[in-house]
């Protein structure tokens, strides 16, 4: 039988982490020895951090040798291919059977650290007091080491697999993807035949408020990033004229500013705010069970805003202003000024109606070119890999919340949603409250535990999944 989790419910955060720690799987196997599995695990993550593949520029090449030489060591074939030089991307694939196949996916490149404002080296992989530190710790080397782990154990179980697994490593996720999972899927389009499943970054586990939750990201707001840009006439700055580029696109941005965008509330994000509504106090409690109600009750959006922006977002189209740049030379009167702003859609929304509405909201004397702009998609949460990832989560942390989520921002998993796959953003992982706010922050780390108890979710799920017959013989 396998050994359940005592069950975490309302404690402390340090009380959690201590049952988390007494109580991790136990797997023995002949197939697979999962004590050195972990450590493996931890020492490669370890090591990955330590390759620096911060982008810009990039660099994922590095990353992609760094699992190039243990494929090779373990005998398993692969393909390389940069986008651009320095821009690698590797994958591989283990055969199966005619089921549709699983991508394992997660991104090399990792933001910019200012090593000023960190405890140690960002790129240290540094190993202190039960955490491992580094940029790239929560996103998303730890995802691609528990890949990698558990990828191996497959390889080196030797059991029969009833579908194919691919292991993919990709570049410039962290600046849209156009170098990494866009390109592929641009250019090499065949790697993905027979895949019909992914899991990527996007939810996972947290501890928060002392209680353990699980969100299953099924679909995320749509990025459009647009520029807007204002010409009229320059002159100097010792004499203002009446209106000028500067004033007019200022002008609009404060219409934005004040623009009040509609509140709608589509069924995944109804789920979501149910699903986490115990977690949180009153008025939200009975505020979350019926979201769009309590969001059509004049000051509750802008409430909500106050105390979870990340919620809020959820609820409408949202635009922040990012990017201002005028003059280059503080007496000249710039012929030209523009600014970008960095907007997220509902899933259902019309991109087409939106940029009409846009143009209302800025005038006709500003231009509008987008930069970026993706289409929505929702994946089912009525497949046998959900329903997976949903048993092993709850056998491992039974008092667990498990929800499907709406993420605010937007992963590479929107790539493959087009070709019509089905994506999901998971990490066997629960992160401490405090340590969230290392993604993209100081002090990027990840428990030690985490990493090891991950690595056995992990497989769990893999082998209910694409296993012809148990890897791990359990307790």
């Amino acid at each position: 039988m396998l050994r359940r989790m005592t069950p975490i419910r309302s404690l402390p955060t340090c009380a959690v982490l201590a049952v988390l720690l007494a109580t991790s799987p136990a797997m023995l196997s002949a197939q697979v020895d999962m004590e050195a599995l972990q450590d493996e695990a931890v020492a490669w993550l370890q090591e990955y951090i330590q390759i620096n593949t911060i982008n810009p520029p990039g660099n994922e090449s590095r990353g992609a040798a760094f699992f190039a030489a243990i494929f090779d060591a373990e005998g398993i074939a692969y393909e390389t291919a940069e986008s651009a030089p320095g821009r690698g991307n590797i994958w591989a694939r283990l055969e199966g059977g005619d089921e549709a196949g699983l991508m394992l996916i997660h991104h090399m490149d990792v933001v910019p650290a200012d090593e000023r404002f960190w405890t140690t080296d960002p790129l240290s992989g540094e190993l202190r007091d039960g955490y491992v530190y580094g940029r790239g710790a929560l996103d998303t080397k730890t995802s691609g080491i528990l890949h990698l782990a558990t990828f191996l154990a497959l390889h080196r179980s030797g059991i029969p697999l009833k579908r194919d697994v691919l292991f993919l490593a990709t570049a410039d996720e962290e600046a849209g993807g156009f170098f990494g999972a866009g390109w592929l899927v641009e250019n090499r389009r065949e790697i993905f035949d027979g895949i019909d499943f992914l899991l990527n970054e996007g939810g996972g586990g947290g501890v928060v408020g002392g209680r353990v939750q699980f969100g299953v990201e099924v679909t995320q707001k749509v990025p459009y990033w647009l520029r807007l840009s204002t010409v009229a006439t320059p002159g100097h700055g010792s004499s203002p004229q009446v209106t000028y580029a500067a004033v007019e696109l200022i002008a609009a941005l404060e219409r934005l500013r004040l623009h009040e965008f509609d509140a709608r509330i589509i069924p995944a994000v109804d789920a979501h705010f149910k699903g986490n509504a115990a977690d949180h106090p009153e008025p939200w409690r009975t505020r979350f069970q019926d979201i769009a109600a309590a969001v059509a009750t004049p000051g509750v959006l802008r409430e909500l805003q106050e105390y979870a922006p990340s919620l809020h977002t959820l609820t409408r189209n949202t635009c922040s202003i990012t990017r201002f740049e005028g003059s280059g030379k503080i007496n000249v009167v710039s012929p030209e000024v523009w600014a970008e702003i960095d907007c997220r859609l509902l899933p259902d929304q019309d991109p087409d109606e939106w940029l009409a509405e846009m143009q209302q909201v800025f005038g006709p004397e500003v231009d509008i070119e987008v930069l970026m702009g993706f289409s929505p998609a929702v994946s089912s949460i009525d497949t046998e890999l959900y329903r997976t990832v949903q048993e092993v989560t709850l056998e491992t942390f039974p008092g667990a919340n498990f929800v499907p989520q709406v993420s605010g921002g937007f992963t590479d998993s929107h790539f493959f949603r087009d070709l019509g796959m089905v994506a999901y953003g998971y990490e066997a992982t629960a992160t401490p409250e405090e340590d969230q706010r290392g993604v993209h922050g100081n002090d990027e780390r990840v428990t030690e535990e985490n990493v090891r108890r991950g690595v056995a979710m992990t497989l769990q799920i893999l082998e209910r999944f694409v296993a012809t017959r148990p890897i791990m013989e359990q307790e």
